[in-house]
């Protein structure tokens, strides 16, 4: 008893049902997000930092250049930014997203949901709406205290275009870091939605029409590409001229340099949408199309925008960037075509119809993504019309795309040759194809004959005497004591051909010994014969 009423060592509390208990992955995730979004400022921070030490003459201190740093972090999600000083003192937004730039916090926000849904031993593995959520919150409350410490420099971010600009490119980052760490399954979808919904979505032609349309959508970027290129190339000299004109430090031009490369991507889209009809817009007043450069366009100098093709009415090299377009629809319609025989004209038709409309949403986020102003006024936009290029984009595809994949559908499908002439064949009358010379009585004799000898002991002879019973015992009981093995008949099955006559002739057959001239063979002994054996009698065991 005193060894119990004693006071000891105190046992552990039993955990309460009310309380929680925290999980160090969950806390792990939302460092992680923190992480990713730190990372993301201080590669930014660093740039800035050295180009400002690198400058001659610094506009500011080293806190302006960290709040610069965060409004380009900022700006890499698509938040506009407001410049204040200007010189009509009307503060002018900077919307222009260099698309290059929002790589940055895309891979280091899918670099930390992956990590968050990676499974180690010993750990424990949150399930994945867990890390999505962790990974968002860490990443979300750096989000907003860069947001309230670029409010103190010179170009401060608009309150509400940050609100739902960094949630959004920290949505789809983590989204798809979650789903490829869990392998991109493709499994059922919610159980709220419409039953038909959910059987649609999963048949085939759902993601044919996802390729087609990307196939489609990187034709157009492609082409846009090699337009950027091409006039890059033509214009070589003005591009140079504006290049070393606007800063004679090396520093500035390096910055210059870095501006000119992250928005490469925009020129790229833009030149897609130039191609496809539509063009993009210089300002509020000018617009660059293949038929014609119209507008008084109020462009600062930039290497980029010294590429742009000439003012006035198009020409045919401007229209000859139409052959982007087509190639896109072909894309489209190949892409469409599934390998199965058994789909209908219909289903191909459909699937290349709903891969142009892929196609079609896809340039028109593009669109929308590189496109954005630069000022006020004049300045206030800057790139493709969201929906005439994804109307475009659309109508090209949809128009070249549908009959391409029926065509292509019928070429995979075509019958053989050999398949068509046999079928040609059948339908005629065989007595009529075949030459009367193949009934002469004279060839039949001999086919038959030579037949009869292919075939060996198949076919028997008719016509021959018959045998004695007598006979016949004694040759079946010679074949048996001579085969080692009996082997069972062999089933044939005599299938007749095209105009092929296989009635039987009387052929003269051998002639046969009399039965006494055979003798019958003698049967082997049971045993072979013993000489000088002995034979002892058989004892009775004893009892």
């Amino acid at each position: 008893m005193t060894q119990v009423t004693e006071r000891g060592t105190s046992l552990p509390a039993a955990p309460r049902a009310g309380a929680r208990r925290r999980s160090p992955a969950a806390a792990a995730c939302v460092a992680g997000g923190a992480v990713a979004a730190g990372l993301g400022l201080g590669f930014l921070a660093v740039l800035v930092i050295v180009l400002w030490i690198s400058s001659p003459y610094p506009d500011s201190g080293p806190g302006g250049a960290l709040h610069l740093a965060a409004g380009l972090w900022l700006l890499a999600h698509g938040t506009d930014l407001v410049r204040y000083e200007t010189l009509s003192g009307v503060p002018a937004p900077v919307g222009l997203t260099p698309l290059l730039l929002v790589a940055l916090p895309v891979l280091l926000m899918r670099r930390a949901a992956r990590l968050g849904s990676a499974e180690e031993e010993d750990e424990e593995v949150l399930p994945a709406g867990a890390v999505f959520s962790a990974v968002l919150c860490g990443y979300l409350a750096v989000g907003a205290l860069a947001t309230v410490y670029a409010a103190g420099g010179p170009m401060p971010a608009d309150p509400i275009s940050a609100a739902w600009h960094v949630p959004l490119v920290a949505v789809l980052a983590a989204l798809g870091g979650v789903w490829g760490a869990r392998g991109r399954p493709l499994g059922p979808l919610p159980s709220w939605l419409p039953g038909g919904v959910r059987r649609a979505v999963v048949r085939p032609r759902y993601a044919l029409a996802l390729r087609a349309g990307a196939g489609g959508a990187l034709v157009l970027l492609g082409g846009g590409a090699l337009l950027v290129g091409a006039s890059l190339a033509w214009h070589g000299a003005e591009v140079q001229t504006s290049f070393l004109s606007l800063t004679g430090v090396w520093s500035g031009r390096f910055a210059v340099l870095l501006l000119a490369l992250a928005l490469l991507p925009n020129a790229t889209v833009w030149g897609a949408a130039y191609a496809l009809g539509p063009g993009f817009a210089l300002g509020a007043d000018a617009t660059a199309t293949p038929l014609g450069f119209a507008g008084q366009p109020g462009l600062p100098r930039f290497p980029l925008l010294a590429a742009l093709p000439p003012e006035g009415p198009g020409t045919p090299l401007t229209w000859a960037v139409a052959a982007v377009p087509v190639v896109a629809g072909l894309a489209v319609g190949w892409f469409a075509v599934r390998r199965a025989r058994e789909v209908s004209y219909g289903e191909t038709a459909l699937t290349a119809a709903l891969g142009a409309v892929v196609c079609g949403l896809v340039m028109t986020g593009l669109a929308a993504a590189s496109a954005g102003p630069l000022g006020s006024r004049r300045l206030s936009h800057f790139g493709p019309v969201w929906w005439a290029t994804g109307a475009a984009a659309c109508a090209w595809t949809l128009l070249l795309a549908v009959p391409v994949a029926v065509a292509v559908h019928a070429w995979r499908n075509r019958p053989a040759r050999g398949l068509a002439a046999l079928d040609a064949l059948s339908a005629l009358d065989v007595d009529e194809v075949v030459d009367d010379r193949w009934h002469d009585s004279g060839v039949r004799e001999v086919r038959w004959a030579a037949m009869r000898r292919a075939a060996g002991t198949l076919i028997p002879e008719i016509g021959a005497e018959p045998v004695p019973p007598a006979v016949v015992a004694v040759v079946a009981a010679a074949a048996a004591a001579a085969a080692p093995v009996a082997r069972a008949p062999r089933a044939v099955t005599v299938v007749s051909g095209r105009g092929l006559d296989l009635t039987p002739i009387l052929i003269a057959a051998k002639p046969v010994p009399p039965a006494e001239a055979v003798a019958p063979p003698v049967a082997p002994p049971l045993a072979p014969p013993v000489v000088g054996a002995r034979v002892l009698a058989r004892r009775k065991p004893p009892v």
